[in-house]
């Protein structure tokens, strides 16, 4: 089959400009897994054949159902921190050096480890998978399919950033071992120590070899990580909750002028005219969750999700798995509209909202011409009604039907 086509389906695209479609159409190209053709009932006539070839196209009838695009999770240690074990299968910091940008989050992956198929089952196509919070610069995140064997197979794009971390965790991580940081103050200092470390190094490869005194440096593997960063290539990532490690995430980005995103943001919503006059992308979570740290002690989703509801902040709602397991990243959303969110924009800040921070809007987000077909089918509204599983995924040229 050429074609696959989705009909007769209540299609909600996460594009502003497409909207709602009450009874739509999808055509996908199987030899390509994108997606040509998106619109109403109405259009469809225009096709001539794609009702009856069968031997080009797969017919499928949504009639009833609900379409939407595959969900993005932005932050998360799936498979990094891997289910049923402790040391052995968490691999989410390296807590002997407190600067460690060098680290790949991809090499400490399981593909295989159970909570991917969690993830695929409840309609998570994509998820960025980054290492953990106890170093200042923890290390590489990237972005990944949730569907495979072969971890090279399933990559999106890597890196997308680096993972950066401001108050407690840090603190309590080289308390406990008596060595720096131990503050907040030196926190930052590595951070900005290992940035401009990493500025020179850059301008040293770069020097004129006709300078007599030109000698190239010594090769620098954490200095090499970061240069991507201050090219503005990727992004800087900074775990930080409280309201004042926000507002030093968004110095530290100005200093260096960093494209940055700031996860979690607990107390975003008490600087919330300033984050909106940053343009800020927060990554907002786990909602889901008790307040097992001071950080979270002053944590109010109404508040959060309300108040952040600003047109110019970019905002994600995220699970952070294994913190909340990301079968409840929907669920998430879903609390997110029952504290006022309105269900478009929770819709949007898992799909076209962090395809926009990762830089892939053109690929996914959105069920639109051109990009992939990543794809869930729900037989209710998942925002109305206690659905939180798809009845099928539609993830690189391949239909699964989810069974329970």
């Amino acid at each position: 089959m050429q074609y696959t086509l989705l009909k007769n389906a209540k299609i909600y695209t996460s594009d502003d400009n497409l909207g709602i479609i009450d009874s739509g159409y999808l055509l996908v190209n199987n030899s390509t897994g994108k997606i040509e053709s998106v619109g109403g009932m109405d259009r469809l006539s225009s096709f001539k054949g794609l009702q009856s070839d069968e031997n080009t196209f797969k017919n499928i009838d949504l009639e009833n159902k609900y379409l939407y695009p595959g969900f993005i999770d932005a932050h998360t240690h799936l498979g990094i921190c891997e289910s049923f074990l402790t040391f052995e299968g968490d691999d989410t910091n390296e807590v002997t050096d407190p600067v460690t940008p060098q680290l790949r989050a991809i090499d400490a992956v399981n593909p295989l480890d159970a909570a991917f198929k969690d993830a695929l089952y409840a309609g998570i196509t994509t998820v960025a998978i980054s290492p953990g919070s106890a170093n200042p610069v923890g290390g590489e995140i990237f972005l990944m399919k949730t569907y495979g064997k072969i971890l090279d197979e399933m990559i999106i794009k890597q890196p997308v950033g680096i993972k950066f971390a401001l108050g407690e965790n840090p603190k309590s991580a080289y308390s406990e071992r008596d060595e720096t940081p131990i503050t907040r103050m030196a926190t930052v200092a590595l951070i900005r120590e290992s940035l401009y470390k990493a500025k020179k190094y850059y301008e040293d490869l770069h020097r004129s070899i006709s300078e007599e005194d030109y000698s190239a440096p010594d090769y620098d593997i954490k200095s090499e990580a970061l240069i991507p960063l201050l090219k503005k290539e990727i992004k800087a990532y900074f775990h930080a909750h409280r309201a004042d490690d926000i507002c030093t995430a968004i110095r530290i980005a100005k200093e260096f002028n960093l494209d940055y995103s700031v996860v979690h943001g607990t107390q975003g919503h008490l600087i919330k005219e300033y984050l909106g006059k940053e343009k800020a992308n927060i990554l907002l979570g786990p909602i889901l969750g008790d307040t097992c740290k001071p950080e979270l002690s002053g944590t109010c989703v109404r508040s959060s999700v309300v108040l952040l509801e600003n047109k110019d902040i970019n905002l994600c709602i995220i699970s952070d798995h294994p913190e909340t397991p990301i079968q409840y990243l929907l669920l998430s959303c879903k609390v997110a509209v029952e504290n006022g969110l309105n269900e478009w924009d929770a819709l949007k800040s898992i799909t076209i909202n962090p395809a926009k921070i990762f830089g892939v809007e053109d690929r996914l987000g959105s069920i639109s011409v051109g990009k992939d077909a990543n794809l869930n089918v729900f037989a209710s509204d998942p925002f109305r009604t206690m659905c939180l599983k798809p009845e099928m995924v539609i993830i690189k040229k391949i239909i699964l039907e989810m069974k329970t």
